[in-house]
Order: structure tokens, then C-alpha cells, then sequence
């Protein structure tokens, strides 16, 4: 396991700040209320896991490796204290409550794909307890990883819907445990933008993985079912076309790049991790495209070797990403192969450089 000299969780959301600010802006106070409580709820947490990073993390059993995950569901009941009361423990019948349910099966599916596809056991790598809390706060319009565990708000049922509905989700928020285990990626400017990048696709292959689709069956839709029905828009991201998840009134266009011609230069949102992530993206897309069949057995492990290779560098650039997915798939899958082909070209179209 690769840590690059420590873990240094961060607070990572689903829901992009600038989608939640352009709402509190809004002139209606149903579409603002909620955005600009769950932004000020999102600056409590993120201020929170810098504190528990300095201080210390509270001490958790030592995990142990087993191919059975380990889950526990949590009920805020609306309120901010976590984790709030057990409802659901590994291996108990399904209850009442479908955002249990749901939270619980998501936490599977994504234990099964990193076992399965990558004899990864559990996000840390050595069987760590997957612990998940549900109907946090009143009309919150996140989910998040905050380095320990998994939340999921409701939603306002304006814009947003229950964040339990799409299992991409609970796999996007759940990889950055893994990216915090492996390569730990500075949560900043080109690094930031890949570590949120990995979570998309990880989170895709998990739904892929558990609908058996194979790559051209595959919607490549981020958060598809979370948008509520007024909203003119399919999901919060496309990897196959970033850009275009989303045109509508209040949340305003999809504003991901799918190229470096459109690169975002910004200060906010850590240097636009939520925007420029589109570009890696894209070029993932592009590598299991065109290699076809189920994405996570070419394509996700070439992506999976680089994040756990150990040779990624915290601050790493989309350049030195490219460049070792690039090598990557020599070792994995030979110099004169398809899969070398696809890589240089997916990095070439969207104009990174791989060496």
C-alpha cells in the first residue's frame, strides 16, 4: 500500500460547489435555501476533516483482510451529529427504509468490483469496515467522504433527489478512500482534478460492474437519477461528452472541459477539480471505447495499476498521469497491443502529452 508519506483525507462532495453557489444565487428560496445551507454545511465538514487530520483521526479496530465487506448503515434522522443511530449491520435482512437499502447495496457493489476485478480488499486494501450514514441534515444537496465514512443527504426533492439512488455515486465517493490509501493525490489544481477524475470512473465501472454492461452499453452518466424531474438534464457529468449532462434554468450548463483547448484556469473549487476533471475523463472514456468488451478488465486496469504502482506523485500533472498509463499498459499488456494503441491515442485526442 502506497501512502506517500501519510494519509491526508480530504473532504470531497459529489455535487460541485459552483452548481450549488449558481443556486444560492437563485431568485426562488426553494432552490436557494437548500444550496446555500448545504454550502455552509460542506465549509463546516471540509474545516472539520482539516481539524481531524492535525489532531488524529479517532482510533478504529485494526482491519482485517476477508473477501466479505463489512457494513454498517447509520440514520442521521435529519440531524448534523454522525454517525447517528444503527440501523442496518452487515449481513441483516433489508428493512423499510429504501435509502438503507440502498446506501447498504452500494457499499456491496463497490466492494465486489475492487475485489473482483482487482483483488482489492475494501477501499484501504486490508478489509476496512465500510461505514455509511443516511437522511443527514433537512434538504441536504450532498453526498461525501469525509475520510472516515460515507453520508448521503436527501436532497431537496427541487433539483436534487435522494443522493442513495445512483450506486456511481456511493462508488465516486468511496474511491477517494482509496485514492486517500494509495496515491493520495493533492486535492488541488491538475492532481485534484485527476483524484476526482478516478472517482468517476471507479464509480462507473461499479455501475457497470453490477449491471454486467460492457462499455458500449454503458451510459457513462455521473449521478444519473439524482436530478429531480424539472431539471433539464440526464446527470451531473458525461465522461462520454463532458459537457453536456446538463443545461437548466437554475443550475445553469455543464461547464466541464472535454479537452485541454478548454481548460479551465480558476481559483475556485480547488483550482476547478470538479471542471478539468472532465479531461481525464474523456480520455478514459476513449480507452475503454474503443478496446470494447467490460471497461474494467482493460481499460480500469491499466488506470487501477497507475493509482497503486506507487510511481504517482501526490502533486502529479494530467501529463505525468498520461505518461504512466502509457506504461501501464506496455507492462500490463505487451508493446504491440490494442491497448497501448488506445491509450496514446484517448490522451492524444484530448491533448495531453504522454511522454
Amino acid at each position: 500500500m502506497t501512502t506517500h508519506g501519510g494519509f491526508e483525507p480530504v473532504f470531497c462532495t459529489i455535487v460541485p460547489p459552483h452548481v450549488l453557489d449558481k443556486l444560492a444565487q437563485h431568485e426562488d428560496p426553494a432552490l436557494a435555501g437548500p444550496a446555500r445551507e448545504t454550502l455552509q454545511r460542506d465549509a463546516y465538514e471540509r474545516t472539520h476533516r482539516r481539524l481531524t487530520t492535525v489532531l488524529g483521526a479517532p482510533t478504529v479496530a485494526a482491519p482485517t483482510e476477508t473477501d466479505k465487506p463489512r457494513r454498517t448503515i447509520y440514520d442521521a434522522k435529519h440531524k448534523q451529529d454522525l454517525p447517528g443511530k444503527k440501523v442496518r449491520a452487515e449481513g441483516s435482512d433489508p428493512g423499510k427504509d429504501a435509502t438503507v437499502n440502498r446506501a447498504y447495496a452500494g457499499l456491496g457493489a463497490t466492494f465486489e468490483l475492487y475485489l473482483n476485478a482487482f483483488n482489492r480488499h475494501s477501499i484501504d486494501g486490508e478489509g476496512l469496515p465500510l461505514n455509511a450514514s443516511v437522511h443527514y441534515d433537512v434538504k441536504y444537496d450532498n453526498a461525501f467522504w469525509n475520510g472516515e465514512q460515507m453520508v448521503f443527504g436527501d436532497g431537496d426533492g427541487e433539483l436534487f433527489l435522494d443522493f442513495t439512488i445512483p450506486v456511481d455515486v456511493i462508488g465516486h465517493e468511496l474511491t477517494h478512500g482509496v485514492t486517500q490509501y494509495t496515491a493520495n493525490l493533492t486535492y488541488f489544481g491538475q492532481s485534484g482534478a485527476l483524484n476526482e477524475s478516478i472517482s468517476d470512473v471507479f464509480g462507473s465501472l461499479i455501475k457497470q460492474y453490477s449491471l454486467g454492461q460492457t462499455a458500449a452499453e454503458a451510459d457513462w452518466l455521473i449521478g444519473a437519477g439524482l436530478l429531480a424531474p424539472r431539471v433539464s438534464g440526464v446527470a451531473l457529468r458525461s465522461m462520454k461528452a463532458p459537457g453536456t449532462a446538463y443545461d437548466d434554468d437554475a443550475l445553469g450548463k455543464d461547464p466541464q472541459p472535454a479537452t485541454m483547448d478548454g481548460f479551465v484556469k480558476t481559483g475556485r473549487d480547488n483550482g476547478g477539480v470538479h471542471l478539468n476533471s472532465g479531461i481525464p475523463n474523456h480520455a478514459f472514456y476513449l480507452v475503454a471505447d474503443a478496446l470494447g468488451g467490460h471497461a474494467w478488465e482493460k481499460a480500469g486496469q491499466i488506470w487501477y495499476d497507475v493509482l497503486t504502482g506507487g510511481e504517482l506523485k501526490k502533486d502529479a500533472l494530467f501529463a505525468d498521469f498520461a505518461t504512466l498509463t502509457v506504461a501501464a499498459a506496455k507492462t500490463r499488456f505487451g508493446d504491440g497491443g490494442e491497448e497501448l494503441q488506445a491509450v496514446q491515442k484517448a490522451w492524444e485526442q484530448v491533448g495531453v502529452p504522454t511522454s
